[in-house]
């Protein structure tokens, strides 16, 4: 089962978890794997914390990933990245979104926020690429581009080329127009980029 890639992608509900992971499914279905994906053990209402779960290689029997072995974590949201840390195979990477998004649960006293999530996962050893994708996305005039943000930001982490996974994104956005296509591919330009320049200063 090597060649079965298992991706976690976690944030809070209204973030765009369940779209980002349906765009990297139908890019890897594009490209003649076989894929399963599942939202686990989440709210996806607004606000609400929410998981999903993809896995593609030559032959997938279950779309849930074990714990220890995903190759990246996806996080929308840092508390959720340092949450399903232990998911990590080791050696793999989580790729964060270092913004602070603080989920009802929170607010409702059930769960205290840690007040450095990104230096917790750092200390546990964890690989973290963390960036802000809320702020690129507002500087792209639009919050609800940091799902392509972050899309952008796991494209050079896949086993298949970054402009296979940018066709599927923008082709989501075919409908609505050139501007909104252009947008998405600014906007996946700049979480690539993201990536790549906190892991060239890391280097």
């Amino acid at each position: 089962m090597s060649n079965v890639s298992n991706i976690l992608v976690v944030g809070i509900g209204g973030q765009g978890v369940m779209t980002a992971t349906e765009i990297l499914a139908e890019a890897a279905i594009a490209l003649g794997h076989d894929a399963k994906k599942t939202e686990v053990a989440g709210m996806a209402q607004r606000g609400g914390v929410v998981s999903s779960h993809l896995r593609f290689g030559d032959r997938v029997l279950s779309p849930q990933i074990v714990p220890g072995t995903a190759d990246v974590l996806l996080a929308f949201e840092a508390a959720e990245g340092l949450r399903w840390q232990h998911m990590l195979r080791p050696g793999a990477i989580a790729l964060v979104n270092n913004s602070r998004f603080v989920p009802p649960i929170v607010e409702l006293g059930l769960f205290d926020y840690p007040a450095d999530p990104v230096g917790d996962m750092k200390a546990a050893g964890t690989n973290v690429v963390a960036f802000d994708a809320t702020t690129i996305a507002l500087d792209l005039g639009d919050i609800r581009l940091g799902n392509t943000v972050m899309l952008g930001a796991i494209a050079d982490h896949l086993p298949f080329a970054a402009d296979d996974l940018l066709a599927c994104v923008l082709k989501r956005f075919e409908k609505k127009g050139e501007r909104m296509v252009e947008l998405n591919r600014r906007a996946f330009a700049a979480g690539r980029a993201a990536v790549g320049a906190v892991e060239a200063a890391a280097a």
